[in-house]
């Protein structure tokens, strides 16, 4: 009897997961797993050193701009909203370390969907796919990347809490059992 539970809750939230995950609305309307996130990849002008530590300055000064703003977004349309309301401004934080460190080219941001590789973020693993992103181009934008997820948030945390994901069916499952 429990083990036919066991299958009928697991094929239940199965069900829930794939409704919930087509279900979300984005910037295209996508029916997998990568609508679920909003990524976000600052874009160093080259590979030359000195244009990828300036990416890492940026970086910092892009994730404590944003962080108060989008750390208490509780859906990713909302983080969208809330980032496309910011995106001057991100330039804006971008081009002054640009140029506190020498640098005269510009930042440009904007909120697209891209195609990604799959990537490893600490336990977080992103599968390839498209993905809506905050694109942050420092100058021509084609050097290395430093990518990271904005929703659910994975560095965009007040404090800079530890972000820990939990399994509700596993919760469902272990407290069903009794463990």
């Amino acid at each position: 009897m429990k083990k036919a539970i066991l299958i009928l809750l697991l094929l239940v939230s199965s069900v829930a997961v794939a409704l919930s995950c087509g279900g979300i609305a984005d910037m295209g309307g996508t029916n997998d797993v990568t609508g679920a996130y909003l990524r976000v990849h600052i874009r160093a002008d080259s590979n030359e050193p000195a244009a990828q530590a300036v990416k890492y300055k940026v970086r910092d000064a892009v994730v404590e701009y944003l962080t108060p703003t989008v750390s208490g977004a509780t859906t990713k349309e909302k983080a969208i909203q809330l980032i496309g309301s910011k995106l001057e401004g991100i330039e804006r934080v971008a081009e002054r370390v640009l140029e506190e460190n020498g640098f005269s080219y510009g930042a440009k941001a904007s909120l697209r969907r891209e195609e990604f590789p799959t990537r490893v973020y600490e336990s977080v693993t992103l599968e390839a796919g498209v993905y809506d992103a905050l694109i942050l181009e420092l100058g021509t934008g084609k050097g290395d990347n430093w990518w990271c997820v904005v929703y659910p948030p994975l560095c965009f945390t007040a404090g800079n809490a530890n972000v820990v994901y939990k399994s509700k069916i596993a919760e469902i499952i272990r407290s069903f059992f009794g463990q």
